[in-house]
């Protein structure tokens, strides 16, 4: 059924995402984008006491909406415990049980879609912990707690304040470097 998305190749430098029925196609992001993410994943490596590991853009089968296909969406980073060796041997597009946390940094320009479009993905998925670093506010956000197709809870910092992360990452993230 969605042989023509799996198999899908984009040009160098775009990547394609099918959220809530509809093709997503987003250009490589910049170098303040990955400047963030490799805040975290650093921090993450260094910080947490659960040996942790992390992709960067892994393609994630995710719930879907009624009427429309399943999600296949391809977070900023993708962490799981060690222990559970979920990357070895993973499709391009590998299902979320077991995932411990995605990151998202908004791009320059399209912060709704990490804002209110993935938010929802990721808890209809059942992802227990969505982190967004988001660029245009400079606020920091920890969404956890999904239930519903939402998440019931959320903690958000300006950059610059620490923000705690519970178990498994259970360190509280330095955003002062996101600015």
């Amino acid at each position: 059924m969605l042989d023509w998305f799996v198999d899908l190749e984009t040009p160098e430098g775009l990547r394609a995402e099918l959220i809530e029925g509809e093709l997503l196609v987003t250009p490589v992001p910049d170098g303040h984008h990955e400047h963030c993410v490799s805040r975290v994943v650093g921090q993450m490596y260094r910080r947490t006491p659960t040996d942790m590991q992390f992709s960067g853009n892994k393609g994630l089968k995710l719930g879907s909406t009624e009427g429309c296909p399943q999600d296949h969406v391809i977070p900023d980073g993708t962490l799981v415990p060690k222990a559970l060796r979920l990357f070895r041997g993973a499709d391009p597009w590998m299902p979320c049980e077991g995932v411990a946390m995605v990151l998202e940094v908004t791009p320059r320009a399209g912060a709704r879609i990490d804002r209110e479009i993935k938010r929802r993905c990721y808890a209809r998925g059942g992802v227990p912990l969505y982190l967004l670093v988001d660029r245009e506010t400079a606020w920091t956000t920890l969404f956890s707690d999904p239930e519903s197709g939402d998440y019931r809870e959320r903690h958000a910092v300006a950059f610059g304040k620490p923000l705690a992360l519970p178990e498994p990452l259970a360190f509280d993230l330095d955003t002062a470097d996101f600015l």
